[in-house]
């Protein structure tokens, strides 16, 4: 029996059991939204970017909780589920209707808390929320929290880095992703933070790693647009200010592509150049915010000086900007990666997130 079928097995029992109330409307206020999320008018909410989530307080001993993937062609797509406060594991969410995921709780706890985390990106296309049966109460969430915004590639999104279930180079490109393990999210909940992620696997700063911008978007174009998309009529709100930026791009910038189509030398006055004018555009959006650019796990060697070289000149460039705090940078140690795709996976996301603990730390107790 696959995992739809038991879900709905599950479903039925707990009707005949008297154990699943009314399906609660997903605009509920008792619901929380973070990351890159669109409320739309039909009392539909669909989470979009790379772990975009819904989060909600609910009493009893289990619940239902209804998902769709949605896309302009069915597909599968994948969730993470955080229940009081522990990873219960991803749930691939089938093409076709929504779908029913049973949730029983595992404590004696009076009040549960259930965060339905999206695994996959926005090139994925969406998981659409359609409710729950839970009993909600209102939830006790901390309103003083600092906030991070982290831009990047494939590397932000959590490309590749969960294997437990499908190895790599089985299944499609993107059923290893998951977002809950990208090394934001393992920082921001060890900093005890807020966060959104506006990653694009393949993208970089001036090209991306198969394309020299002709025939594809690079970041810059779509870091305004809700969708992460050439879509310019859902604007993105920039509700979120965050208290800092992290900005990791580069590596896509610097790959040699696949070797089959056309691939020109790094220009590293386009890059630098484009890098300058992207803070610009985040600066528009969140003037008060302090930005660290990253170097990249995955270039090493003379690519990687290359690499920080090229940031050094992009800090050099606003040395003497007195509208703004002061832009740092930061490296990670030299990496193997030992996901797919010579990504990290989940354990190289944990070291990563471990590395810039303390430097971000530093950096929000400063605000």
């Amino acid at each position: 029996m696959n995992f739809k079928n038991k879900c709905n097995l599950i479903v039925l029992l707990l009707f005949s059991m008297g154990m699943v109330g009314q399906q609660q409307d997903p605009k509920n206020t008792l619901f929380t939204y973070a990351g890159r999320v669109e409320k739309g008018t039909d009392n539909k909410v669909i989470l979009i970017g790379s772990a975009s989530s819904v989060s909600f307080d609910f009493t009893g001993k289990s619940a239902v909780i209804w998902l769709q993937s949605v896309d302009s062609w069915e597909h599968q797509n994948y969730v993470s589920l955080e229940l009081d406060g522990k990873y219960m594991g991803k749930i691939r969410i089938e093409k076709g209707e929504k779908q029913a995921v049973p949730i029983a709780t595992t404590t004696n706890q009076k009040t549960h808390r259930l965060t339905v985390y999206k695994a996959t990106e926005a090139t994925n296309g969406g998981v659409l929320f359609a409710g729950t049966t839970a009993k909600l109460v209102p939830c006790k969430t901390p309103t003083n929290k600092k906030r991070i915004e982290f831009i990047g590639d494939s590397i932000t999104c959590g490309f590749g880095n969960d294997t437990a279930a499908i190895p790599c180079g089985t299944g499609d490109w993107y059923d290893q992703h998951n977002a809950y393990w990208a090394y934001g999210p393992i920082l921001s909940r060890a900093l005890n933070v807020d966060y959104v992620l506006s990653s694009v696997s393949g993208y970089g700063m001036y090209r991306n790693w198969n394309d020299e911008h002709l025939d594809e978007a690079i970041i810059p174009d779509v870091y305004e647009n809700l969708y992460l998309n050439k879509d310019q009529s859902k604007p993105y709100d920039f509700a979120f200010q965050p208290d800092l930026v992290s900005i990791c791009l580069g590596t896509n910038d610097l790959s040699e592509g696949d070797h089959k189509k056309p691939r020109l030398p790094f220009n590293e006055e386009k890059y630098v150049s484009n890098y300058i004018a992207f803070i610009k555009t985040v600066y528009k959006h969140a003037p008060n915010t302090r930005i660290v650019v990253l170097n990249s796990p995955m270039v090493s060697g003379d690519r990687n000086v290359i690499l920080v070289n090229c940031l050094q000149k992009v800090l050099l460039a606003f040395e003497n900007d007195s509208q703004h705090k002061k832009i740092a940078l930061f490296e990670f140690q030299p990496m193997k990666p030992n996901g797919c795709g010579s990504h990290p996976d989940i354990a190289d996301d944990k070291i990563m997130a471990a590395e810039m603990n303390s430097f971000f730390k530093k950096i929000l107790d400063e605000k």
